[in-house]
Protein backbone atom coordinates (compact mmCIF):
# COMPACT_ATOMS: atom_id res chain seq x y z
CA UNK A 1 0.00 0.00 0.00
CA UNK A 2 1.60 3.17 -1.08
CA UNK A 3 1.34 6.37 1.66
CA UNK A 4 -0.53 8.09 -0.59
CA UNK A 5 -3.69 5.25 0.01
CA UNK A 6 -3.23 5.74 3.67
CA UNK A 7 -3.30 9.20 4.70
CA UNK A 8 -6.43 9.58 1.44
CA UNK A 9 -9.59 7.86 2.95
CA UNK A 10 -11.78 7.25 0.46
CA UNK A 11 -13.96 10.00 -0.81
CA UNK A 12 -17.30 10.11 1.31
CA UNK A 13 -20.18 11.03 -1.51
CA UNK A 14 -23.01 9.31 1.40
CA UNK A 15 -25.57 7.17 0.19
CA UNK A 16 -27.59 7.73 -3.40
CA UNK A 17 -30.68 9.42 -3.82
CA UNK A 18 -32.56 12.23 -2.71
CA UNK A 19 -32.19 11.47 1.05
CA UNK A 20 -28.43 11.64 0.86
CA UNK A 21 -28.48 15.01 -0.70
CA UNK A 22 -31.66 16.17 1.95
CA UNK A 23 -28.94 14.86 5.09
CA UNK A 24 -26.20 16.83 3.11
CA UNK A 25 -27.92 20.20 2.55
CA UNK A 26 -29.21 19.73 6.55
CA UNK A 27 -25.73 19.46 7.74
CA UNK A 28 -24.51 22.55 5.46
CA UNK A 29 -27.02 24.74 7.12
CA UNK A 30 -25.84 23.45 10.40
CA UNK A 31 -23.01 24.54 9.90
CA UNK A 32 -23.98 27.90 8.79
CA UNK A 33 -25.77 28.48 11.78
CA UNK A 34 -22.94 27.43 13.78
CA UNK A 35 -21.22 30.30 12.23
CA UNK A 36 -23.06 32.95 12.43
CA UNK A 37 -24.22 32.11 16.03
CA UNK A 38 -21.67 34.21 17.74
CA UNK A 39 -23.43 37.30 15.51
CA UNK A 40 -26.91 36.68 16.48
CA UNK A 41 -25.66 35.97 20.18
CA UNK A 42 -23.53 38.71 20.07
CA UNK A 43 -20.26 36.67 21.66
CA UNK A 44 -16.90 38.98 20.78
CA UNK A 45 -15.12 36.04 21.63
CA UNK A 46 -16.97 33.40 19.60
CA UNK A 47 -16.69 36.03 16.89
CA UNK A 48 -12.82 35.74 17.01
CA UNK A 49 -12.81 32.12 17.38
CA UNK A 50 -14.95 31.12 14.38
CA UNK A 51 -13.72 33.61 12.09
CA UNK A 52 -10.08 31.63 12.65
CA UNK A 53 -12.84 28.82 11.90
CA UNK A 54 -13.44 30.15 8.47
CA UNK A 55 -10.38 30.99 7.63
CA UNK A 56 -8.81 27.44 8.21
CA UNK A 57 -12.13 25.79 6.53
CA UNK A 58 -10.93 27.81 3.55
CA UNK A 59 -7.65 26.39 3.42
CA UNK A 60 -8.25 22.87 4.21
CA UNK A 61 -10.91 22.64 1.35
CA UNK A 62 -8.51 23.66 -1.13
CA UNK A 63 -6.30 21.01 0.44
CA UNK A 64 -9.18 18.57 0.33
CA UNK A 65 -9.40 19.28 -3.75
CA UNK A 66 -6.29 17.84 -3.96
CA UNK A 67 -6.18 15.37 -1.29
CA UNK A 68 -9.22 13.85 -1.86
CA UNK A 69 -10.45 14.37 -5.26
CA UNK A 70 -7.00 14.15 -6.86
CA UNK A 71 -5.52 12.17 -4.30
CA UNK A 72 -2.57 13.93 -4.00
CA UNK A 73 -0.97 14.20 -0.36
CA UNK A 74 0.86 17.43 -0.48
CA UNK A 75 2.69 17.89 2.74
CA UNK A 76 3.40 22.18 1.47
CA UNK A 77 0.01 23.40 1.32
CA UNK A 78 0.71 26.20 4.15
CA UNK A 79 3.41 27.13 1.15
CA UNK A 80 0.56 28.92 -0.79
CA UNK A 81 -1.16 29.85 2.62
CA UNK A 82 2.05 31.88 3.89
CA UNK A 83 2.77 33.06 0.95
CA UNK A 84 -0.83 34.40 0.23
CA UNK A 85 -0.42 36.01 3.44
CA UNK A 86 2.60 37.84 3.39
CA UNK A 87 1.30 38.82 -0.28
CA UNK A 88 -1.46 40.71 1.43
CA UNK A 89 0.29 41.19 5.00
CA UNK A 90 2.97 43.37 2.90
CA UNK A 91 0.79 45.17 0.35
CA UNK A 92 -1.20 46.14 3.33
CA UNK A 93 1.64 47.33 5.19
CA UNK A 94 3.60 49.57 2.73
CA UNK A 95 0.80 49.95 0.11
CA UNK A 96 -2.36 51.08 2.04
CA UNK A 97 -4.15 52.26 -0.96
CA UNK A 98 -4.25 48.51 -2.57
CA UNK A 99 -6.07 47.82 0.75
CA UNK A 100 -9.36 46.55 -1.16
CA UNK A 101 -7.22 44.23 -3.06
CA UNK A 102 -5.13 42.30 -1.10
CA UNK A 103 -7.06 39.17 -1.04
CA UNK A 104 -6.89 39.20 -4.47
CA UNK A 105 -3.22 39.76 -4.58
CA UNK A 106 -2.88 36.98 -2.24
CA UNK A 107 -4.98 34.72 -4.40
CA UNK A 108 -2.78 35.86 -7.54
CA UNK A 109 -0.23 34.75 -5.67
CA UNK A 110 -1.18 31.11 -3.82
CA UNK A 111 -1.99 30.64 -7.62
CA UNK A 112 1.01 31.21 -9.55
CA UNK A 113 3.32 29.23 -6.77
CA UNK A 114 1.15 26.68 -7.13
CA UNK A 115 1.46 26.42 -10.69
CA UNK A 116 4.91 26.75 -10.11
CA UNK A 117 4.85 23.56 -7.26
CA UNK A 118 3.25 21.58 -9.54
CA UNK A 119 5.10 21.80 -12.56
CA UNK A 120 8.49 20.24 -10.54
CA UNK A 121 6.26 17.88 -8.03
CA UNK A 122 4.56 16.39 -10.79
CA UNK A 123 7.12 14.83 -12.35
CA UNK A 124 7.50 12.24 -9.23
CA UNK A 125 4.85 9.91 -7.35
CA UNK A 126 4.37 8.32 -3.66
CA UNK A 127 6.89 9.05 -0.68
CA UNK A 128 8.81 11.30 -2.81
CA UNK A 129 6.07 13.35 -4.07
CA UNK A 130 5.48 13.87 -0.72
CA UNK A 131 9.27 14.36 0.04
CA UNK A 132 9.13 17.09 -2.49
CA UNK A 133 6.42 19.31 -1.71
CA UNK A 134 8.10 19.04 2.10
CA UNK A 135 11.73 19.96 0.43
CA UNK A 136 10.00 22.83 -1.27
CA UNK A 137 7.42 24.42 2.11
CA UNK A 138 10.91 23.76 4.24
CA UNK A 139 12.84 26.06 1.30
CA UNK A 140 10.67 28.68 1.28
CA UNK A 141 10.08 28.85 4.90
CA UNK A 142 14.24 29.28 5.29
CA UNK A 143 13.98 32.08 3.00
CA UNK A 144 11.02 33.91 5.04
CA UNK A 145 12.96 33.45 7.60
CA UNK A 146 16.26 34.72 6.32
CA UNK A 147 15.32 37.61 4.23
CA UNK A 148 14.71 39.73 7.42
CA UNK A 149 14.47 42.93 5.54
CA UNK A 150 11.38 41.98 3.55
CA UNK A 151 9.62 39.41 5.82
CA UNK A 152 11.04 40.35 9.69
CA UNK A 153 12.54 37.12 9.89
CA UNK A 154 11.76 35.11 13.04
CA UNK A 155 10.05 38.48 14.28
CA UNK A 156 6.86 38.15 11.50
CA UNK A 157 5.35 41.31 9.87
CA UNK A 158 3.32 43.00 12.02
CA UNK A 159 0.97 45.95 11.82
CA UNK A 160 -1.03 44.13 9.03
CA UNK A 161 -3.85 46.40 8.47
CA UNK A 162 -7.67 44.88 7.96
CA UNK A 163 -8.76 45.33 4.42
CA UNK A 164 -10.22 48.22 3.37
CA UNK A 165 -14.20 48.87 1.32
CA UNK A 166 -13.08 52.17 0.08
CA UNK A 167 -15.91 54.66 -0.02
CA UNK A 168 -18.02 52.55 2.46
CA UNK A 169 -15.47 52.89 4.95
CA UNK A 170 -17.50 55.88 6.33
CA UNK A 171 -20.19 54.00 6.64
CA UNK A 172 -18.28 50.12 8.59
CA UNK A 173 -14.98 49.26 8.70
CA UNK A 174 -13.38 45.84 8.87
CA UNK A 175 -11.46 47.03 12.39
CA UNK A 176 -14.39 46.17 14.09
CA UNK A 177 -14.41 42.29 14.06
CA UNK A 178 -18.28 41.63 13.55
CA UNK A 179 -17.54 43.12 10.41
CA UNK A 180 -14.75 41.71 9.51
CA UNK A 181 -15.93 37.95 10.63
CA UNK A 182 -19.17 39.08 8.31
CA UNK A 183 -16.55 39.31 5.28
CA UNK A 184 -14.90 36.62 6.19
CA UNK A 185 -18.01 34.66 6.07
CA UNK A 186 -18.83 35.76 2.95
CA UNK A 187 -15.30 34.61 0.96
CA UNK A 188 -16.08 31.26 2.75
CA UNK A 189 -19.78 30.68 1.72
CA UNK A 190 -18.08 32.03 -1.85
CA UNK A 191 -15.16 29.45 -1.48
CA UNK A 192 -17.38 26.58 -0.78
CA UNK A 193 -20.00 27.14 -3.50
CA UNK A 194 -17.23 27.79 -5.54
CA UNK A 195 -15.15 24.50 -4.63
CA UNK A 196 -18.40 22.36 -4.54
CA UNK A 197 -19.03 23.68 -8.43
CA UNK A 198 -15.85 22.65 -9.54
CA UNK A 199 -15.79 19.20 -7.71
CA UNK A 200 -19.18 18.47 -9.00
CA UNK A 201 -18.19 19.73 -12.19
CA UNK A 202 -17.05 17.53 -15.80
CA UNK A 203 -13.42 18.66 -14.02
CA UNK A 204 -14.35 17.67 -11.06
CA UNK A 205 -15.01 13.94 -12.28
CA UNK A 206 -11.70 13.61 -14.62
CA UNK A 207 -9.79 14.72 -11.54
CA UNK A 208 -11.77 11.47 -9.39
CA UNK A 209 -10.88 9.40 -12.72
CA UNK A 210 -7.48 10.41 -12.44
CA UNK A 211 -7.21 9.60 -8.65
CA UNK A 212 -8.56 6.43 -9.43
CA UNK A 213 -7.02 5.55 -12.20
CA UNK A 214 -4.24 7.93 -13.97
CA UNK A 215 -2.99 5.22 -16.49
CA UNK A 216 -6.48 4.78 -17.46
CA UNK A 217 -7.48 8.17 -18.14
CA UNK A 218 -4.62 8.72 -19.86
CA UNK A 219 -5.81 5.85 -22.20
CA UNK A 220 -9.14 7.83 -22.86
CA UNK A 221 -6.79 10.47 -23.87
CA UNK A 222 -6.96 12.74 -21.26
CA UNK A 223 -3.65 15.20 -20.27
CA UNK A 224 -3.98 14.26 -16.49
CA UNK A 225 -0.66 16.74 -15.92
CA UNK A 226 -2.93 19.46 -17.23
CA UNK A 227 -5.45 18.52 -15.06
CA UNK A 228 -3.31 17.92 -11.67
CA UNK A 229 -1.49 21.55 -12.81
CA UNK A 230 -5.03 23.20 -12.98
CA UNK A 231 -6.02 21.12 -9.56
CA UNK A 232 -2.54 22.77 -8.22
CA UNK A 233 -3.50 26.63 -9.20
CA UNK A 234 -7.30 26.16 -7.87
CA UNK A 235 -6.76 24.98 -4.96
CA UNK A 236 -3.20 27.63 -4.39
CA UNK A 237 -5.69 30.30 -5.02
CA UNK A 238 -8.17 29.59 -2.26
CA UNK A 239 -5.04 28.90 0.05
CA UNK A 240 -3.46 32.08 -1.00
CA UNK A 241 -7.23 33.95 -0.35
CA UNK A 242 -6.81 32.01 3.44
CA UNK A 243 -3.47 33.30 3.82
CA UNK A 244 -4.72 37.05 3.56
CA UNK A 245 -8.04 36.55 5.16
CA UNK A 246 -5.26 35.09 8.19
CA UNK A 247 -3.03 38.45 8.12
CA UNK A 248 -5.78 40.94 8.50
CA UNK A 249 -7.36 39.10 11.26
CA UNK A 250 -4.29 38.32 13.50
CA UNK A 251 -2.28 41.40 11.71
CA UNK A 252 0.85 39.67 11.60
CA UNK A 253 2.27 37.03 9.51
CA UNK A 254 5.44 34.86 10.61
CA UNK A 255 7.31 32.16 8.86
CA UNK A 256 5.37 29.59 10.84
CA UNK A 257 2.66 30.21 8.41
CA UNK A 258 4.95 28.65 6.07
CA UNK A 259 6.21 25.84 8.28
CA UNK A 260 5.56 21.67 7.08
CA UNK A 261 3.70 21.61 10.61
CA UNK A 262 0.90 24.17 9.19
CA UNK A 263 0.68 21.73 6.44
CA UNK A 264 0.42 18.90 8.78
CA UNK A 265 -1.99 20.48 11.14
CA UNK A 266 -4.31 21.26 7.17
CA UNK A 267 -3.75 17.54 6.29
CA UNK A 268 -5.44 16.42 9.98
CA UNK A 269 -8.26 18.80 9.45
CA UNK A 270 -9.02 17.23 6.05
CA UNK A 271 -8.76 14.07 7.34
CA UNK A 272 -10.48 14.48 10.40
CA UNK A 273 -13.47 15.76 8.98
CA UNK A 274 -13.55 13.48 5.71
CA UNK A 275 -11.74 13.74 2.60
CA UNK A 276 -13.46 14.22 -0.45
CA UNK A 277 -16.49 16.07 0.90
CA UNK A 278 -15.20 19.72 1.18
CA UNK A 279 -18.04 19.63 4.24
CA UNK A 280 -15.61 17.55 5.87
CA UNK A 281 -12.44 20.10 5.89
CA UNK A 282 -14.99 22.18 7.14
CA UNK A 283 -16.02 19.81 10.43
CA UNK A 284 -12.47 19.51 10.65
CA UNK A 285 -10.90 22.77 10.98
CA UNK A 286 -14.10 23.33 13.35
CA UNK A 287 -13.00 20.61 15.73
CA UNK A 288 -9.42 21.68 15.70
CA UNK A 289 -9.78 24.89 16.29
CA UNK A 290 -12.47 24.60 19.13
CA UNK A 291 -10.10 22.20 20.71
CA UNK A 292 -7.04 24.69 20.41
CA UNK A 293 -8.83 27.96 21.68
CA UNK A 294 -11.68 26.05 23.99
CA UNK A 295 -10.13 23.19 25.43
CA UNK A 296 -6.74 24.62 25.62
CA UNK A 297 -8.44 27.05 28.23
CA UNK A 298 -9.15 24.01 30.74
CA UNK A 299 -6.11 21.63 29.57
CA UNK A 300 -2.72 21.92 28.51
CA UNK A 301 -3.41 18.50 27.16
CA UNK A 302 -5.49 19.15 23.52
CA UNK A 303 -2.71 17.90 21.59
CA UNK A 304 -3.14 14.59 23.27
CA UNK A 305 -6.98 15.06 22.96
CA UNK A 306 -6.55 15.80 19.00
CA UNK A 307 -3.77 13.13 18.58
CA UNK A 308 -6.25 10.60 20.19
CA UNK A 309 -9.30 11.60 18.02
CA UNK A 310 -7.30 11.37 15.13
CA UNK A 311 -5.99 7.74 15.97
CA UNK A 312 -9.80 6.96 16.03
CA UNK A 313 -10.60 8.12 13.20
CA UNK A 314 -7.75 6.77 10.87
CA UNK A 315 -8.75 3.40 12.72
CA UNK A 316 -12.38 2.86 12.80
CA UNK A 317 -13.89 5.68 10.59
CA UNK A 318 -11.66 5.91 7.41
CA UNK A 319 -14.16 8.33 5.96
CA UNK A 320 -13.99 10.72 8.83
CA UNK A 321 -16.40 12.24 10.93
CA UNK A 322 -18.52 13.40 7.46
CA UNK A 323 -18.02 9.82 6.38
CA UNK A 324 -19.53 8.65 9.53
CA UNK A 325 -22.60 10.68 10.13
CA UNK A 326 -23.32 9.53 6.28
CA UNK A 327 -23.06 6.12 7.34
CA UNK A 328 -24.99 6.56 10.18
CA UNK A 329 -28.07 7.97 8.14
CA UNK A 330 -27.74 5.30 5.34
CA UNK A 331 -28.30 2.66 8.07
CA UNK A 332 -30.91 4.78 9.80
CA UNK A 333 -32.70 5.45 6.49
CA UNK A 334 -32.63 1.29 5.66
CA UNK A 335 -34.39 0.57 8.55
Amino acid sequence: MSPISIAVAPPVSGPLGADAEKRRTRLEMLVLLLLILPVMLKSGYGVTVLTEVMVFAIAAMSLDLLLGYTGLASFGHAMFFGMGAYAAGLLGVHYPALLPFTLAAAALVGAVAACGTAYLVLRSAGIYFIFLTLALSQMIFAVAFKWKWLTGGDDGLPGVPRPSFGPLDRYFSADDNTVFYVLTLVVFVLSYLALKRITNSPFGSVLIGIRENRSRMEALGYDTRAYMIAAFAIAGLFAGVAGGLFAHQFRLVSPEQLHWQASAILLVMVVLGGSGSLIGPVIGSLLIILLQNVVSSYTQRWPSIMAVSFIIVVLYARGGIWGFISKLGQSRGEK
